[in-house]
């Protein structure tokens, strides 16, 4: 919990709250549902304003995916310069977001918005989950494996799109990667799934270390098993990373929480710290249903279904990553 922010008040019905670093907050309304709330908004990370819209709302709903839920309502936050851009803009903005929460099969009810100097869009967003089935970040065993829904490498790659540095394929590639929701709880619902959470700011490498600390395990995670997006090598191999990706890296390495094996190189190293945008799920599940959980994720078409790791006893709180 964040020393700055003011003390949580006690109420038994809060099952996820502020004392924990988890995607959502969780609030039991009877024995049957709970509500999950989350909110979520940014600046443009493409020039497309109608993808702007689809990806900033997949990344809101992301998170009520991340806690087992399923979105049920959303209210569009809005920040734009509207003396200063066509109002078109804003409403290719809104339209890629209402076409994700569609899919989504939430509706939106409204929401609010604010003259700004700088595009900023994204959801507040409420879902609904059985309060016994939910995905917190506490919940990975020694044992369970760890599966990866999305390639990661994003941030690479739309960090070289603010340069004027990929080519159409890539950038278009990037974009549907981030535009795709995890909507994947009905898939996971049979596999008793303990452990959950969506790969986003913090990268790969930080939001598995927040699932260890919490869970109080170590991870074993196989570089050589994480799916990366072809293109994120090319401009890694020049030195293009976000800023967030370093600060992981540096935050992740200062405190321990990561260990890299000698032979993983530098580059592979940020990649795997890299500061996704909308990025997948990571899913801790026991081991013997591991294979088929993956299965049943590819036939129901996630990114990727990839076993990337372990859940282990051994160094709790802390990575091993593997070559």
């Amino acid at each position: 919990m964040l020393k700055f922010l003011p003390p949580s008040v006690s109420n038994a019905n809060v099952i996820v709250g502020l004392d924990t670093p988890d995607d959502a907050g969780v609030y039991k309304i009877s024995d049957d549902v709970a509500i999950v709330q989350t909110v979520d908004f940014f600046t443009p990370i493409v020039d497309d304003p109608y993808w702007f819209g689809a990806i900033a709302a997949a990344n809101a709903l992301s998170d009520v995916y991340a806690m087992g839920g399923k979105p049920v309502t959303a209210l569009n936050m809005v920040a734009f310069p509207v003396t200063k851009l066509d109002k078109q803009v804003l409403a290719e903005i809104l339209r890629g977001g209402a076409d994700k929460v569609r899919e989504s099969g939430a509706v939106i009810l409204g929401g609010h918005s604010i003259d700004d100097p700088e595009p900023k869009y994204g959801l507040a967003v409420t879902g609904v989950v059985h309060p016994g089935k939910i995905g917190a970040k506490g919940g990975a065993r020694p044992g369970d494996k760890i599966i990866l829904t999305k390639p990661i490498g994003i941030g690479v790659i739309t960090t070289a799109i603010k340069r004027g540095a990929t080519t159409q394929a890539h950038a278009d590639e990037a974009i549907q990667v981030m535009a795709k929701l995890n909507n994947v709880v009905d898939v996971l619902a049979p596999y008793d799934v303990r452990g959950l959470t969506d790969i986003t700011g913090f990268g790969l490498l930080g939001h598995a270390s927040e699932v260890a600390r919490e869970s109080k395990t170590g991870m074993r995670i196989h570089s050589a098993q994480v799916p990366v997006l072809a293109s994120t090598y090319e401009y890694a191999n020049q030195g293009i990373f976000p800023g967030g990706s370093k600060t992981n890296f540096k935050f992740l390495t200062t405190r321990e929480y990561i260990h890299f094996d000698p032979s993983i190189d530098e580059t592979q190293q940020m990649i795997l710290c890299d500061a996704v945008t909308s990025g997948g799920l990571l899913i801790c599940v026991a081991a013997d249903k591991a294979d088929a959980l993956a299965a049943d994720l590819k036939a129901n078409g996630t990114l990727a279904a990839a076993i990337i790791g372990e859940v282990v006893a051994d160094h709790p709180g802390k990575i091993m990553v593997m070559p």
